[in-house]
């Protein structure tokens, strides 16, 4: 069904506007019957005290009815404060349709390897990134899911499945809202994998059972000595008095019990730290994460893949949401132990051991769950992503990513464009490889759209099997493995020549034609750093390899030598180009790609254009 995603935005964006204006006012008038409250209170005291006209028991009505007042107030303010998230959630959506949406988002930079065989060359991560466009997931295991879609390939089943839950949620514009309001703007600083692993592990004690009896044991001798210390301190102040030989006896007792639960606790102090920490960089922040769940809880979903992603939250007892509120508590239990009065009575009461052994506890029941409960988590976040973007996109199309027969490779596209690109500013062209060409030589001047092209194929091709729509009007591919030489640069520290950072590239993508995957390469102004002559021959060589290999791809070039290597190639190579052309001195580009060879350069144009002689 068609829609119109900035009309909806736009529409949504009033209403909660509305909203939070209703809501202010109720804001007003709660604080005038707050005072009104408070004025009423003060002369039922006056009417009580000094005429005694009232008894001041009358004062409960005032005061009950100002805690009332409170909570209702304090729960006014959590709604206004959803709506008013829900409101930027909306704006930060029509930024995206506006083309503004740079530096509002998630960069994903901590995920941006530059080993990585395209993430740098295809603008996967870091400011303007597709990593920013896509991202709404409001978790780091959300985040790292969709990081990792993009960065390895789906197998053709897979991304099917997820292509019917992104058509699910695509729809579901009040699921992925209350996804996005759930929580503050800071994102969770939960480590999914610390998080993960730390349930998986044994518990840090040997017997806990035994230890668990001996601190309940410790912990009632310890009230007993605190007793014993408060009667002291009593016969001291001359509160009442004791005979001498009782109070002796209550202070060996006092002074037995110190020594006791002293030894206790420092002879497992290690014992006890170890445990703490390894929880405390496990389970920080856990609220968003447990109200994410409590969210997802209480969703049903007829896709296959959510329906089991959901299935995946159900467990015995309490659900996940639940138990990792309780973690979230016992997290905070153990963080007071910071607070000078548990400081003081921990050697009475033994604050950190109980509460270690109740987070043993936890781990025992839940930790085994805790995996499962955030891969689901952050599958169905990275989903909504996906959805999200499929919604304010209509004309993108969900691509087929085919089953490939042995020694099959090849990829159809239909006016594709760069998702980066506003629309109103892409043109459109068709591509397509592998039957029968599977390299194609592109030539042109410089600006022409022959780096956009390769990033063009190659972030629709990783979008494609992440599972998401693609910006083109059709898309078929079979699986393949991306690599990328686009932005290859040197290095001053490593004392790497650009020239070299390029072969080092060239040799991993020649690597990967050994994985499971034929290879999709994308070599943009190929061998650069080098003259003419070696250039060709280096490039016919490094092509008739990768050919030989299975795999095929695009090279770009503005040394026409270059486009001659396709006379070689047996049929499987083809030359295509962009062109420009001067008007009234000035450089146009109509980034229309055509079959053949470049017959100029603007490269003298452009030396012009800027004052340079030439």
């Amino acid at each position: 069904m068609a829609h119109d995603p900035r009309a909806t935005y736009s529409q949504l964006r009033a209403e909660r506007r509305r909203e939070i204006a209703a809501m202010e006012a109720r804001h007003r008038n709660l604080g005038y019957y707050r005072l009104s409250v408070a004025v009423a209170a003060c002369v039922i005291a006056w009417l009580s005290l000094a005429d005694h006209m009232l008894s001041f028991v009358w004062e409960l009505a005032p005061a009950a009815a100002f805690v009332a007042l409170i909570v209702i107030h304090e729960r006014l303010l959590g709604r206004t404060e959803r709506k008013r998230r829900a409101q930027r959630y909306f704006e930060r959506a029509l930024a995206r349709l506006d083309g503004n949406w740079a530096g509002l988002g998630e960069s994903g930079e901590r995920h941006l390897d530059p080993a990585h065989p395209y993430a740098q060359d295809l603008d996967l991560f870091g400011r303007e990134s597709l990593f920013e466009l896509l991202c709404s997931a409001r978790t780091h295991i959300g985040e790292d899911t969709l990081a990792r879609w993009l960065l390895s390939a789906a197998d053709p089943a897979t991304v099917c499945a997820r292509q019917d839950a992104v058509r699910e949620l695509r729809g579901r514009l009040d699921l992925r809202e209350n996804l996005a309001v759930v929580a503050e703007e800071a994102r969770t600083g939960v480590n999914p994998a610390a998080l993960a692993d730390w349930g998986e592990q044994p518990s840090v004690f040997l017997n806990p059972r035994k230890l668990r009896l001996q601190v309940r044991l410790l912990t009632a001798v310890g009230l007993l000595g605190a007793a014993a210390g408060l009667v002291l301190l009593a016969v001291m102040a001359g509160v009442f008095d004791l005979p001498e030989r009782t109070r002796f006896l209550m202070r060996d007792g006092f002074l037995a019990v110190l020594a006791l639960n002293g030894y206790f606790l420092y002879s497992r102090r290690n014992l006890f730290g170890a445990a703490v920490s390894a929880v405390e960089e496990a389970a920080h922040e856990l609220g968003l994460l447990s109200d994410v769940l409590l969210l997802l809880e209480r969703e049903k979903f007829q896709s296959p893949l959510l329906a089991s992603l959901r299935q995946s939250l159900d467990a015995e007892g309490a659900p996940p949401s639940q138990r990792l509120s309780r973690l979230k508590r016992l997290v905070e239990l153990l963080d007071s132990r910071d607070n000078v009065f548990v400081r003081v009575a921990e050697v009475f009461i033994l604050w950190t051991p109980h509460c270690v052994l109740r987070t043993e506890d936890w781990r025992r029941q839940s930790g085994p769950a805790v995996r499962r409960w955030l891969n689901a988590t952050g599958e169905i976040e990275a989903l909504s992503s996906l959805a999200s973007h499929a919604f304010e996109h209509p004309a993108d199309v969900f691509p087929e990513v085919c089953p490939a027969a042995e020694g099959e490779s090849w990829f159809e596209a239909e006016q594709v464009a760069h998702p980066l690109l506003p629309e109103a500013r892409v043109v459109r062209n068709d591509f397509s490889l592998g039957r029968p060409v599977r390299v194609s030589v592109v030539s042109g001047s410089n600006m022409s759209g022959k780096s956009t092209l390769l990033r063009t194929i190659g972030v629709n091709a990783v979008l494609a099997q992440a599972g998401a729509t693609v910006r083109a009007r059709k898309w078929r591919m079979t699986p393949a493995a991306i690599g990328g030489s686009i932005r290859v640069v040197d290095s001053l520290q490593g004392g790497i020549s650009r020239f070299y950072a390029e072969i080092l590239r060239l040799r991993q993508i020649l690597d990967l034609t050994a994985g499971p995957l034929p290879v999709l390469f994308l070599i943009d102004e190929f061998l650069n750093g080098t003259n003419s002559h070696d250039r060709r021959i280096g490039a016919e060589a490094m092509v008739r390899g990768l050919l030989k290999r299975g795999a095929f791809g695009c090279i770009t070039t503005h040394d026409l030598a270059l486009a001659e290597i396709v006379e070689s190639l047996d049929g499987q190579g083809a030359n295509v180009h962009f062109e420009d052309r001067i008007e009234d001195g000035k450089i146009h580009f109509d980034y229309v790609m055509r079959p053949g060879v470049v017959q100029k350069s603007n490269a003298l144009e452009l030396m012009r254009s800027v004052g340079l002689e030439a």
